[in-house]
């Protein structure tokens, strides 16, 4: 198990570049099993689910070449079924969460798909009846062996129909429409997720061949067609690191330009930061975060305390709101935090109230800050990252600390950013990495 020991009250400086987006990455990937003409992805970050994701495409039978650091073509020709049964490919899929969008590829163009319970952060329940019911509304036979905790899907001939998803998953709306652009007729999703990920894999099965309207809103309409071809697809910046970094910048008093950042894929996360008093700036597609010392949450019109919530987009994303709680901790007011959709997510409140953090734990959903105002630093201690968000989250507080800090099982964090130490000492920080 690798580690961080980390410096704090480093300011940082310079600019910095976000990764491409892990999220939609893990939809991508998935969708090349839809064609067998080669598909070209650039701007793939390079981090351990992701590759995960590569190698277990590559184990199927998907021809994989690099043709730099961050592109790769793709060609699923031929897919061995009898993998999909071995042992090593349940080892596989099930370490990470994002295998679990290879099976609506799979049933589209094969008629079949099989997969052991995916893994993943461990941030409450995260059910995946969302998918399995939309294949059964286009015509899909579903059975779950509780014995082999596996999941198993046919349907030789898929026909479009009109579903209103239970919830708007992410990766359920994603899985159900890479199922129906291969199916014969119209199918319509309502409360379909509609956040960018959603939107960039619908733009890339477009140019692929598939008909797909309503991109964008929470009402898709997809026309089956009888094949798709291959394209060109690069996957946008990864917006979670940049509200990563804009948390950064402001619990370390730091100035930082953070480049190219798609600006119009961010929705209300710049405004989010604003709101707990984080200056920040547009410059072109840079945002530009200046130092500052002190920053005061906002109030609700008639005086209450602010509530910041997730919800489904063009609402919060959930994977934002450990970065927030933390920069709440050094605010001047108070916030109340609502994770309203993982009931684990707040649980590593605990070490930052270690660190001398005034938090309180309301239940497992919300949580109650009260800003320190920059009078009083964290202090420096040990502690472990229990998940990707959360472990950033305890970075940023170690690197805003007085004194030395290690973080543990740190490979929940290279899950999801890459080189996260180079690229923050590249700008100032002092990030040691121990294996």
């Amino acid at each position: 198990m690798s580690s961080f020991v980390i410096k704090g009250g480093k300011k940082l400086k310079g600019d910095i570049y976000p990764q491409g987006a892990k999220n939609e990455a893990l939809q991508i990937l998935c969708a090349v099993l839809l064609t067998p003409e080669k598909i070209t992805i650039k701007n793939i970050p390079n981090i351990i689910d992701v590759n995960k994701l590569i190698d277990l495409i590559a184990s199927i039978g998907v021809k994989v070449e690099k043709l730099s650091e961050s592109s790769y073509s793709f060609t699923a020709e031929k897919i061995n079924f009898d993998y999909l049964h071995s042992e090593e490919y349940r080892e596989k899929s099930t370490s990470l969460r994002g295998s679990i969008m290879m099976i609506g590829p799979l049933l589209a163009r094969f008629g079949k798909g099989y997969i052991p319970k995916p893994g993943g952060d461990k941030i409450g329940r995260r059910r995946v009846d969302t998918h399995f019911i939309g294949f059964q509304k286009l015509g899909a036979k579903f059975e779950f062996s509780h014995k082999e905790n596996s999941y198993k899907v046919k349907g030789k001939t898929l026909r479009g129909a009109k579903m209103l998803l239970d919830e708007a998953s992410i990766t359920g709306t994603a899985n159900i429409i890479m199922a129906a652009v291969l199916a014969q007729g119209q199918t319509e999703i309502y409360n379909a997720a509609c956040e960018p990920y959603i939107q960039q894999l619908c733009k890339m099965l477009v140019s692929m061949g598939a008909k797909i309207s309503g991109i964008g809103s929470n009402l898709l309409i997809i026309d089956g067609v009888k094949e798709l071809k291959g394209c060109e697809h690069t996957i946008l910046p990864d917006m979670i690191e940049v509200g990563s970094f804009i948390g950064l910048a402001a619990m370390t008093g730091s100035e930082i330009t953070i480049k190219n950042v798609s600006f119009e894929n961010l929705g209300i996360i710049p405004n989010s930061f604003k709101r707990l008093g984080v200056k920040l700036e547009k410059i072109g597609d840079d945002i530009f975060i200046p130092e500052q010392r002190h920053f005061q949450i906002e109030t609700f019109i008639d005086g209450s305390i602010m509530t910041i919530a997730d919800a489904p987009w063009p609402g919060l994303t959930p994977d934002l709101l450990s970065i927030m709680l933390v920069v709440a901790t050094q605010a001047k007011g108070s916030v109340l935090i609502h994770q309203k959709m993982f009931e684990s997510r707040l649980f590593f409140v605990d070490k930052l109230i270690d660190m001398g953090a005034q938090i309180i734990l309301c239940d497992p959903h919300r949580a109650t800050i009260i800003g320190l105002n920059n009078q009083i630093q964290l202090r420096a201690t040990d502690m472990t990252s229990p998940d990707i968000r959360a472990g950033v989250a305890l970075l940023i507080a170690a690197m805003s600390a007085d004194g030395n800090s290690t973080i543990h099982n740190i490979d929940q964090i290279d899950r999801g950013y890459q080189n996260i130490d180079k690229r923050l000492n590249a700008i100032g920080a002092d990030i040691k990495r121990i294996n």
